[in-house]
């Protein structure tokens, strides 16, 4: 568990059993990765095995096979699912809940997804955007005519917690990512009051060169090595 040092607090924790069990029920959860690439497994394993109920997921899609996001379903956690590519090959689970009607899903389409996302990140009340004008996923929301063109007002999309996958941290939670595998995961940190990190590798702070820095520390809570139980 984390530990106060030096009059700071020690954003490393033990383990992700720990770093999860106080995600309550009814969380918004904030899940990066894109199909599978970068998506934080060893974190939604441990969330699974915790079992905060009435969780609203919000990810790019609604995960496959056994683990990660579709152990959520599996368990029966999740009542809402806000996602861009809910149904796809391998997601049996997801699919299943919402065939019972034990899942809620909101479609977004996944630029507006991300966008809504880093609105919240940035403080921002919303934006207008043409995707969805004269589609049911246009139902309910505000209209404005710009320039001649309609548009749709978009709400930000904020989390209770965040739980993302990086490649390399250091101490004080500065955050590297592989390639693609930043994906979702810089925006939902800034999104989230608590952000949950699984790392590959754990370095001294310094060692991180600021230029290879995608995501400031100030935006990470807890990280947990990958080499821990």
């Amino acid at each position: 568990m984390a530990q106060t040092v030096g009059g700071g607090r020690n954003k490393l924790w033990s383990s992700a059993r720990l770093a999860v069990a106080d995600i309550s029920d009814g969380a918004v959860v904030l899940v990066g990765g894109f199909g599978d690439v970068g998506v934080p497994f060893r974190l939604l394993d441990a969330l699974a095995a915790h079992t905060a109920r009435g969780l609203t997921v919000v990810s790019n899609n609604c995960g496959t096979g056994e683990r990660g996001l579709a152990a959520l379903f599996k368990a029966g956690l999740v009542s809402k699912a806000c996602a861009s590519f809910p149904s796809q090959s391998g997601n049996h689970h997801f699919k299943a809940a919402f065939d019972r009607g034990e899942v809620e899903l909101e479609l977004i389409p996944q630029g507006t997804l991300a966008e809504r996302i880093r609105c919240a990140g940035a403080g921002l009340g919303g934006f207008y955007t043409r995707t969805g004008f004269g589609t049911e996923l246009a139902d309910g929301h505000q209209t404005r005519e710009i320039n001649g063109v309609r548009y749709i007002l978009e709400l930000p999309l904020r989390g209770d917690v965040a739980l993302i996958s990086a490649d390399v941290a250091d101490e004080a939670g500065n955050l590297r990512f592989r390639r693609s595998a930043r994906n979702f995961n810089p925006v939902m940190a800034m999104a989230a009051g608590l952000t949950i990190v699984q790392v590959n590798r754990i370095i001294p702070v310094g060692a991180l060169d600021p230029d290879d820095v995608h995501l400031p520390g100030v935006f990470v809570d807890r990280l947990v090595e990958l080499t821990s139980p």
